[in-house]
């Protein structure tokens, strides 16, 4: 059986997984985002807790997911629940480090007439700030998200959700029937799930970032 007999045969099993690994990447992706965006608010005036955001995220990044999954585990279960938290984890360093750039990047002189015509600082944080900021947290949600995609893989290994399943069933089936098919299917379709979120984020950026602005 050829690579797209395999797939036609397949389809409603393999398009919810699909289905599944988008959503979780997306969840995962805003939940990140909303704790990104709060840490770099938190931390963007000082130069030390700057650092120490960006040292933190960048440390947690190098520890392998395959292991992170794995000792949350015993911890958590199977799942979801091990499957979200190291993708939340890990989309943390690009959506830290871009807000605390984007807001360290806002020129005092906007900011100092924003407060000269009576904005108080919660109005200038978020009606001047962080929207100047946004092409910035935007490119870092953008980069975790493509991230994430490859992570969502190694999350089968604890059950998740996604095409992960069918990559890591490939594999252990190596040599068998439709093994490489089977493989070769969750492998492409990761990247082709990729490359269209890649686009949605081309058209959310053309729609909610002003041309003279865009990174």
């Amino acid at each position: 059986m050829n690579l797209f007999d395999y797939v036609a045969d397949r389809w409603s099993r393999l398009s919810l997984q699909a289905w599944l690994h988008v959503s979780e990447v997306v969840q995962a992706t805003i939940v990140a985002a909303v704790i990104g965006v709060l840490i770099g608010v938190a931390v963007y005036r000082s130069p030390i807790g700057s650092a120490l955001a960006t040292a933190l995220a960048s440390t947690i990044l190098t520890i392998p997911s395959f292991a992170l999954i794995g000792l949350l585990i015993p911890i958590v279960g199977l799942g979801v629940a091990p499957s979200v938290i190291p993708l939340v984890v890990y989309a943390l360093l690009p959506i830290v480090r871009n807000t605390i750039v984007g807001l360290s990047g806002v020129d005092p002189a906007v900011t100092d007439a924003a407060k000269g015509i009576g904005m108080n600082r919660f109005g200038v944080l978020t009606r001047v700030e962080l929207r100047l900021a946004w092409p910035a947290i935007l490119a870092g949600m953008r980069v975790a998200t493509q991230m994430l995609m490859g992570i969502a893989v190694i999350a089968a290994y604890a059950k998740g959700p996604g095409l992960g399943s069918e990559v890591f069933s490939g594999l252990t089936r190596a040599g068998s029937a439709n093994a490489t098919n089977q493989a070769l299917t969750g492998t492409i379709g990761v990247v082709i799930l990729a490359l269209i979120l890649d686009g949605i984020y081309v058209i959310i950026a053309r729609f909610t970032v002003p041309r003279g602005v865009r990174v």
